[in-house]
């Protein structure tokens, strides 16, 4: 039989032993599956493990003994440990602790009585050898100097804030006015002020037109100069009627700019068509209530007829707008179907003048593709939100004609007194609180 290989010996030859053992039982049964037990290898196998088993019983008997001979020492030392124990009486450590405290306590008595007899030493020859050195030289306060303190807290007063004004002007990196677009290669139309006294942002102002007839106001008159600018660089009768309006960033106004522009052209007797080619957001298509069909309806092929699309503005019945409609899930593939330039072209038959609103340069390739179709493109640069840094690249795509007859127009800026030729009391806000949230697939919406 063979024997357990769990038997709870720790000795690691004895285990190797029951291991070589019980493999000679396994190559015996084998054997004799196969002949008798008087087969030679048989019997060899048989001796063998006889002498396997006599090994075995040896090994652990010398493991029994050598258990027992740890047993009694270890019974030893323990005798030895309980009669040291019962040898040392109770009493003697007790007094051996009294006479540990009694030193502490009669060190620290000896300690605080010496500091008692130097204390009353010191107090008996104290020495009164005070005497005046120097004659006051003032009956007044030395310190604190009054006029020091006034004159330090005026040089702060205005150190301070002239250093927080320079250190915002210098991090600010960004288009503040007309000074820093006008070194610029681009052809200037010209620039739409904002009078932040008088903005105002409250809830139904968004998404306003704000030229009117007849108004005299600072916004109204920047749009027809800038509406003077355009019809000169225009001039729609040679055929320049097509006019993509983009930017460089979301929220730089376009869509306010195309809608006002339009307005301001349409009340001279023109006939101006918007069409809101942002088909991701399509916020030109929110100044007339958002239709349900529009561009993009169209394009898909869901409408026939675009006259049924397009919206007339109750403020002039020149001025119409083509809206976005539905958003669709494939913006590009429609724009660049040829469905929509046939459209443009008979847009361009009908109209004076047809503003796209174009999405921005750098979010989409919309605007490239819209451009193909234009006569001239219009750049949007909005004042506190266009970085400087971005002037040259503005340069590069006039210069390499990657739009047509590229211009720009600055929005927003902060406009000096009298730029249009009124006193302070034509001192009127731009900032109706038209909102832009842009989200072309990155998830962030962004409002100005």
């Amino acid at each position: 039989k063979m024997l357990p290989m769990n038997s709870g010996v720790a000795n690691v030859d004895i285990q190797s032993q029951i291991t070589d053992y019980n493999n000679l039982v396994l190559q015996r049964n084998s054997l004799l599956a196969k002949s008798s037990d008087k087969n030679p290898l048989v019997v060899q196998l048989n001796e063998q493990m006889d002498q396997m088993r006599h090994a075995i019983l040896a090994s652990v008997d010398n493991s029994i003994n050598a258990l027992n001979m740890q047993i009694s020492s270890l019974q030893g030392s323990q005798a030895s440990t309980t009669s040291k124990i019962a040898s040392n009486p109770s009493q003697a450590k007790y007094l051996l602790s009294v006479e540990r405290q009694q030193k502490v306590k009669e060190s620290l008595y000896l300690f605080l009585l010496q500091k008692r007899e130097e204390n009353e030493l010191s107090q008996a020859f104290t020495a009164y050898n005070t005497r005046v050195v120097n004659k006051p030289a003032s009956f007044g306060p030395t310190a604190p100097n009054t006029r020091n303190i006034l004159m330090m807290s005026f040089l702060l007063g205005l150190a301070i804030p002239f250093g927080v004004v320079y250190l915002m002007e210098s991090n600010n990196t960004k288009v503040r006015g007309r000074k820093d677009v006008e070194h610029l290669a681009v052809p200037f139309l010209g620039e739409l002020p904002q009078d932040g006294h008088e903005k105002k942002k409250e809830a139904g102002e968004a998404n306003t037109i704000v030229v009117k007839g007849g108004k005299l106001d600072i916004i109204n008159e920047a749009f027809r100069v800038l509406r003077t600018n355009v019809e000169f660089m225009c001039n729609s009768s040679e055929g320049n009627k097509v006019i993509a309006m983009t930017s460089f960033n979301p929220g730089s106004g376009k869509s306010f700019v195309s809608m006002n522009l339009g307005m301001a052209i349409a009340l001279k007797g023109k006939k101006v068509l918007i069409v809101d080619g942002d088909m991701r957001h399509g916020s030109t298509s929110a100044y007339m209530g958002s239709p349900a069909k529009g561009l993009a309806d169209y394009l898909g092929g869901a409408v026939s007829e675009v006259d049924t699309l397009i919206v007339k503005t109750p403020e002039c019945q020149n001025m119409q707008v083509l809206p976005i409609g539905s958003i669709p899930p494939n913006p590009t593939e429609l724009l660049e179907s040829p469905r929509f330039g046939e459209l443009i072209g008979e847009l361009k038959s009908r109209f004076d003048y047809v503003i796209i609103d174009c999405p921005p340069i750098e979010v989409v390739a919309d605007a490239q593709i819209i451009d193909k179709f234009a006569d001239r493109t219009f750049f949007v640069i909005r004042a506190g939100l266009f970085d400087r840094s971005m002037l040259p690249e503005l340069d590069r795509l006039y210069e390499e004609k990657k739009y047509r007859n590229m211009s720009f127009i600055l929005n927003g800026s902060r406009n000096d007194q009298g730029r249009y030729g009124y006193s302070h009391t034509y001192r009127y806000g731009y900032g109706y609180g038209y909102g832009y949230g842009y989200n072309y697939g990155s998830g962030e919406k962004k409002e100005e």
